[in-house]
């Protein structure tokens, strides 16, 4: 809203002293006055900042104070000097001179603009019911020549500032932290992003050059979190993603191994940084870590890359859905929408769609996050309605796929200034902002706060542990996939890291998810995770995955029966496929199915129940074309318990020796040579 209302108030700014100087002349007769007018007006390109790469308009604002000293009803002076300010962000100077020109001149409205200008550096100040009479003004006009599109400004200013008044009359209770010294330096600090285990926060800093001065170079820093809950000091990323240029607004994967930035080009159209080649004016690239070592960035391959300035990125928890901001519009220039890329089979991302209109706006979107949990979005813009400025924003997906209406997250966490660069945690109740307020250690810093139970997505956990061969102990580079259950949908798609086994894997709660992991030569390993009615503490899990050539039995976690009946249940569905095409994929090799139960009830029953749950899958898996003379079954009863009886006696809690019970019932399959 701003960067439009300032384009119109500009044109029309020149439209009304180009007519004032021809017509009727300036509304001074001081010469002195005039000239000094007349250098401000050039004074900010003449004085262009090339160390901040922006014109000076505080030499314009010094020039229109000394033609004002010379005389204070110098209508067109009170006019540019109002703007100069406005461009700064010094709202009240802004509106003292806006009114001082109506004073002087009341046609000096220009059909309605000044009073758009005023009411919209109101809303800045926090003058709102100020705000709102100078919106109806214009609402309320008569002027026949009072644009059109005024109006529609009008109305959005009124609402926002009509939100405003009810946002701040119902608060959030939220008391932002600074996040400390390990992170917060003099320098600005912004953008930050985390792993899904909470530990690892990366976030851009602007630091000085090697002559000393800020000159907006960007760089990546990290920090983690140490034992005592306080994060540690912040390191920069390796001279290969580092460069002596911008580095800017990361997203790091949820297991911390995948890193998407914005890298841009000089204006020779040369790319910052080692190797790296660009197709627009800013770019995505990624970089990988694999054991302890990142690689060189390369530019993000696919169609998500295009001549417009794409920025911002944030990577879903799964690894498959891009968002990020491109600018659209005329001239690339003046505005800026949320879009979406999937990653394609081979790797690469396919062609980057935009977010519905119930999410963009007809002005700009920014930093975007997508929460691990896959479901909720935290976007900013300055076009829906709010607080004036940017505001942040939520919008959750319905079970069909839909983004709902954005949620504006109220006061204080949106304010009349400029809110961006929210970060949610993956608990879904700390988040984390970058904010100039008082009291930090330097220009911008990153703060974090409780955030209200009404804003706050899925709760998410992790698992992590370690892929390995189950005979040799070698690291493997397993490949994971988790499934919900419910709908069959493959939930996260990921591997352990290919030099140390390592993996990191988002949990979203709420859900019971199938896990199977794979790697070519090995049995699959399987495993059920019921968030519904389990814990959502993280997990820690060793994974070996067994060799073709072992004949061990391989547990099939996801396969289920109702209780004492052979009947395969849907969700068991899953897991079967995996199985099937794990058969398809390995055709040498024949397997015998085992069923087993517990030991509770007749001996004889649990021995007919398990024989005929063996070859309920038996059946299964030649329905789905797998030859019988590769596929054998047999039933063992309670005959080989995981559980005995005198443990799963010893165990203090009901809840601890049904769960024992459930291990003991469970069906297996063994490669048999």
């Amino acid at each position: 809203m701003t960067k439009y209302i300032s384009l119109l108030f500009t044109l029309s700014l020149l439209i009304f002293t180009s007519c004032a100087t021809a017509q009727m002349g300036y509304g001074t007769k001081s010469k002195k006055a005039i000239k000094l007018y007349e250098e401000a007006r050039n004074a900010p390109q003449e004085n262009f900042d090339m160390e901040r790469g922006r014109p000076d308009y505080q030499s314009g604002i010094d020039l229109l104070k000394k033609a004002l000293d010379k005389d204070n009803n110098f209508l067109e002076a009170h006019q540019l000097i109002g703007e100069f300010y406005r461009i700064t962000n010094q709202p009240k100077e802004s509106v003292f001179h806006f009114k001082r020109s109506l004073e002087i001149q009341p046609s000096a409205n220009l059909n309605g603009q000044l009073y758009i200008d005023i009411s919209d550096q109101q809303l800045r100040n926090g003058e709102f019911e100020d705000a709102i009479y100078f919106a109806d003004m214009v609402l309320n006009t008569n002027n026949r020549s009072t644009p059109e599109h005024l109006f529609a400004i009008a109305n959005k200013l009124k609402d926002n500032a009509e939100f405003s008044i009810y946002a701040m009359k119902n608060p959030s209770k939220i008391s932002p932290v600074n996040i400390g010294r390990g992170i917060n330096t003099i320098h600005p600090e912004y953008f930050p992003t985390i792993t899904v285990d909470g530990k690892t926060l990366l976030f851009t800093r602007e630091v000085p050059n090697n002559d000393g001065r800020v000159r907006g170079q960007e760089d990546f820093f990290t920090s983690t979190l140490t034992e005592k809950n306080t994060w540690s000091t912040a390191v920069p990323m390796p001279p290969n993603i580092n460069t002596e240029q911008n580095e800017g607004a990361p997203t790091i994967s949820a297991d911390g191994r995948t890193l998407i930035f914005v890298g841009c080009a000089d204006v020779t159209g040369t790319y910052y940084g080692r190797n790296r080649e660009g197709k627009g004016s800013c770019d995505l690239f990624i970089t990988e870590r694999i054991g302890g070592e990142w690689s060189n960035p390369k530019n993000l391959p696919g169609e998500v890359n295009s001549y417009n300035w794409e920025t911002q990125p944030s990577l879903s928890a799964d690894g498959k859905t891009l968002y990020f901001i491109r600018r659209v519009g005329r001239n690339n220039r003046h505005r800026s929408d949320i879009f979406m890329s999937k990653k394609q089979a081979d790797g690469t991302w396919g062609r980057a769609t935009q977010l519905p209109g119930n999410i963009n706006t007809e002005m700009s979107e920014s930093s975007v996050m997508i929460h691990p949990d896959g479901q909720t979005l935290y976007f900013a813009s300055n076009g829906h309605v709010g607080m004036g400025g940017t505001d942040i924003y939520m919008s959750r997906k319905d079970p069909l796929g839909n983004w709902g209406n954005p949620i504006n997250l109220g006061y204080p966490i949106n304010t009349a200034s400029n809110e961006n660069s929210l970060l949610v945690g993956p608990d879904g109740e700390i988040a984390f902002f970058a904010s100039d307020r008082e009291g930090g250690e330097g220009k911008l810093d990153i703060y974090y706060f409780e955030l209200p139970e009404e804003y706050r997505p899925i709760k998410t956990t992790y698992f992590e542990g370690l892929v390995y061969d189950a005979t040799t102990k070698k690291p493997l580079k397993g490949e994971f996939e988790l499934i919900d259950l419910a709908t069959g949908k493959q939930i996260i798609a990921s591997e352990a890291d290919a030099v140390t086994g390592e993996f990191l894997v988002a949990l979203p709660t709420k859900k019971e998810y199938a896990l199977n992991v794979s790697y070519p030569g090995y049995s699959f390993f399987s495993k059920n995770f019921d968030m519904i009615a389990g814990s959502d503490k993280p997990i820690f899990m060793e994974i070996p995955l067994v060799p073709l050539s072992d004949e061990q039995p391989v547990l099939l976690a996801n396969v289920f029966f109702d209780l004492g009946k052979s009947t395969l249940r849907k969700e068991s569905f899953v897991e079967l496929n995996k199985l099937s095409d794990f058969m398809s994929k390995n055709a040498q090799i024949k397997i015998e199915i085992g069923g087993h139960t517990d030991a509770r009830g007749d001996n004889l029953e649990n021995q007919k129940l398990s024989e005929d749950r063996a070859k309920a899958v038996y059946d299964f898996l030649i329905s789905e074309g797998i030859e019988a003379n590769r596929l054998s079954y047999k039933g063992y009863g309670e005959s080989q318990p995981i559980n005995s009886d005198e443990e799963i006696s010893s165990l203090s809690t009901e809840t601890e020796r049904e769960a024992a019970h459930q291990e003991n019932r469970r069906t297996e399959y063994r490669i048999v040579k």
